[in-house]
């Protein structure tokens, strides 16, 4: 029901976010869309890119008046970087012109570079490069914001910090589940923290990793975690392998560039655990009228489902390829041996990872929320939304 794509290469004229099945009458809020954009171009690590780039979101249809209008929205994010490629990537055909090509025929190792020269016959990495680049997530994040949008009218929240870049891990050990959410929500609401992380000693320790990267020509990886607050139970379904929110989420997640590795809740740990220690315990909260966990080790969902728990994911990023000192490769053409191509990049993408992480999951969510619900128009989402609250009260 809601479908979302994107257009555009790293150095072309703009990118490009198309969502459709937004139901009618959603207020937009632009700044937010902005910010969420803004917050996706910061972190400690980042490279000059992003000194140029000024991300801001026109749109083109489906918005009038501040509301959508149900029918598809479509974004334009303009790449100021252009203005210094145009000669070398034109989009007509021109005269051959080899002093104005940048052509990279030194795949990276860990990119798209060399699969994607093989699978479309380039001789020339450079088309790869362009679209497999992480500059294409500016236009995911544009549409990942329309999602939280509908998101935030069912109060539901989509967030993210970081617990882990290199070696430097973020220590959980008494922290409670709201005291948890509490902090992420403060890092997030300050642009100024340089990594979202919720301990200030281990942020420093993150860091140290980061410079130690840098220092030696070399990228560092880590992992970070998206938090869905207040997701209702019922999202999702057991029915069918698509249908299962865990493995939605999963794949939305391992779609961003340098995702190594998604796990959704305590996965990794439990799977060296008993089930005793694994398992959620359940408790009926007769004040509010509605099942708990005692824990949240399965990341709120259970069978393809969520269940009314936070949904808890992460991703798990590997360094980023292109490297300073670059590794040994085999030139395109000549196959002879070479050192990897360098173009301009970051040192860390982790915390941008994260933004990136919860527009990926907000719009998962925000899929499964409108097939639960429907709605052409959100008065009729909401009322649909309310109908099933009402069935929850008198479970």
């Amino acid at each position: 029901m809601l479908q979302f794509s994107t257009a555009g290469e790293s150095h072309g004229p703009a990118l490009i976010a198309l969502l459709s099945g937004l139901p009618a009458g959603l207020p937009v809020d632009f700044e937010f869309v902005q910010r969420e954009l803004l917050r996706r171009q910061l972190g400690f690590g980042r490279g000059a890119r992003q000194r140029i780039e000024r991300d801001t979101a026109e749109f083109l249809g489906g918005v009038y008046h501040g509301k959508t209008i149900g029918a598809p929205v479509a974004v334009r994010i303009e790449n100021r970087d252009w203005s210094n490629w145009q000669m070398a990537l034109p989009v007509e055909a021109t005269p051959a012109n080899d002093a104005q090509k940048r052509p990279l025929t030194a795949p990276r190792p860990g990119h798209a570079d060399l699969a994607g020269a093989l699978k479309f016959n380039f001789h020339d990495a450079r088309f790869v490069l362009e679209r497999a680049s992480a500059r294409e997530t500016a236009a995911r994040v544009a549409a990942g914001a329309l999602a939280k949008l509908l998101l935030r009218e069912f109060g539901v929240e989509v967030l993210s910090h970081v617990v882990q870049i290199g070696a430097a891990r973020l220590g959980r050990e008494g922290l409670s589940r709201a005291t948890e959410w509490s902090a992420i929500q403060s890092v997030c609401d300050n642009l100024e923290s340089p990594l979202r992380c919720i301990e200030p000693n281990t942020e420093q320790a993150m860091k140290a990793e980061i410079e130690q990267a840098l220092r030696a020509g070399n990228s560092v990886g880590g992992v970070f975690e998206v938090v869905a607050h207040h997701v209702p139970p019922g999202l999702g379904s057991h029915a069918q392998w698509n249908e299962k929110l865990d493995g939605m989420l999963a794949q939305a997640i391992m779609s961003i560039q340098s995702t190594k590795a998604v796990e959704i809740g305590s996965g990794f740990n439990g799977a060296s655990q008993h089930g005793s220690a694994v398992q959620d315990e359940i408790q009926y909260d007769r004040e509010r009228r509605r099942f708990t966990r005692s824990s949240n080790r399965a990341g709120g969902v259970e069978g393809g489902i969520s269940n009314g728990e936070d949904v808890v994911v992460c991703g798990y990023m590997k360094p980023i390829s292109t490297l300073r000192t670059p590794l040994e490769s085999a030139d395109l053409g000549s196959k002879e041996a070479v050192r990897a191509a360098y173009e301009r990049s970051d040192v860390c993408v982790v915390p941008a990872g994260g933004i990136i992480g919860e527009s990926m999951v907000a719009l998962v969510l925000a899929g499964a929320f409108l097939v639960k619900f429907g709605g052409d128009s959100l008065a009729e989402t909401r009322r649909n939304f309310e109908g099933y609250q009402r069935q929850l009260d008198q479970f």
